[in-house]
């Protein structure tokens, strides 16, 4: 049964128009003013008002505006003497879904009632297939975001497992790698970068030195002093690397990262002696990062140089070896003591 709610302060209106829906099968209830109705409202639930404009107390319009407000699902057309295109406008504007004036034809009020319960059904049924569509996908999406995460973490640790190769066969520079990517971390999220430029540059820090599994171990774990030859071969590690790297499908440029990472703005670098406009900014941060966290570890020929000798170092070729925006971040880190070395 179809429960409507006729408000109307004209007793014989009201009644009226309650004797002629019943007899078409619908339920009716009476109410002379707002607040009456209200009342009802509390109580019971209607599929539709049938609503005066002007009443003693609260206006018809005020009592449509709580009726959309609190019971989103209950119809409403407003009956009404007041023949004002400016009133009818705010109330469609309000949500009624029609505007009959007085005095008015039976059958007009019946079409009108049919039509405004037919638009509710369809507004019902709109809204629960929006939700049904919005909840699956809010579910697609976190089903894709855990597959997502899934290879993420899989990548990571396919990484991870190829950078221990490299720390395997030279003990000397064991978490030399994640110490590397630690600092190129902390100057790209200061810097500003994306939060997926961040992700790219760290996985390449993690795997930077891999090309360093193409030199023989005796060179990498030489106490002393090295030949220039030594250096040569040391020196093919950004292109072995490369080589590896250049076939595997990332979403980042991590093969041209770690190619580029000993490469310095003025064209003194290697493999290729590129400079400054040719140089990916991830390959630059990683430049730097590489170089503070070499020159403050120990290594087989040589002892710690220390954090200030390596910032130093830094500072003094800013703009000419090493980006100057890269440089200055990497200072602030280390002098406001916001990043730090793990042991």
């Amino acid at each position: 049964m179809t429960n409507v709610l006729i408000v109307d302060d004209e007793f014989n209106v009201r009644s009226m128009v309650s004797e002629m829906l019943e007899i078409n099968g619908y339920e009716c209830t009476m109410a002379a003013n707002a607040s009456e109705a209200r009342e009802f409202l509390n109580k019971n639930s209607y599929e539709l008002i049938l609503c005066d404009i002007n009443m003693p107390g609260e206006s018809g319009l005020d009592l449509i505006r709580y009726s959309v407000a609190q019971y989103p699902e209950t119809a409403a057309v407003i009956l009404s003497g007041v023949d004002d295109p400016i009133i009818a406008e705010e109330a469609l504007r309000i949500g009624v879904y029609d505007y009959i004036i007085k005095p008015f034809e039976m059958n007009e009020i019946l079409i009108s009632t049919a039509s405004a319960l037919r638009r509710r059904q369809l507004e019902i049924d709109n809204r629960a297939y929006s939700g049904s569509l919005e909840k699956m996908v809010k579910e697609r999406t976190i089903e894709l975001q855990n597959t997502v995460k899934k290879l993420r973490n899989a990548l990571e640790s396919s990484i991870s497992a190829i950078a221990l190769t490299v720390e395997i066969r030279d003990s000397y520079t064991a978490g030399h790698q994640q110490r590397v990517a630690a600092l190129a971390d902390a100057i790209a999220k200061e810097m500003g970068l994306s939060e997926d430029q961040v992700d790219g540059l760290h996985l390449a820090g993690v795997i930077h030195d891999l090309g360093k599994i193409g030199v023989p171990a005796e060179i990498l774990s030489k106490p002393g002093r090295i030949s220039e030859i030594e250096f040569g071969l040391i020196k093919t590690h950004p292109q072995v690397g490369f080589n590896i790297l250049k076939g595997m499908e990332f979403p980042w440029p991590i093969a041209k990262i770690v190619f580029q990472h000993h490469e310095r703005i003025n064209g003194s670098g290697y493999p290729l002696g590129i400079s400054n406009g040719e140089i990916l900014l991830e390959a630059k941060i990683l430049g730097v990062a590489d170089v503070v966290e070499a020159m403050a570890s120990h290594r087989p020929y040589r002892a710690s140089l220390g954090i200030d000798n390596a910032l130093e170092e830094i500072s003094n070729n800013r703009g000419v070896l090493y980006d100057s925006e890269v440089v200055d971040v990497c200072l602030k880190l280390f002098r406001k003591n916001i990043f730090r070395f793990e042991e």
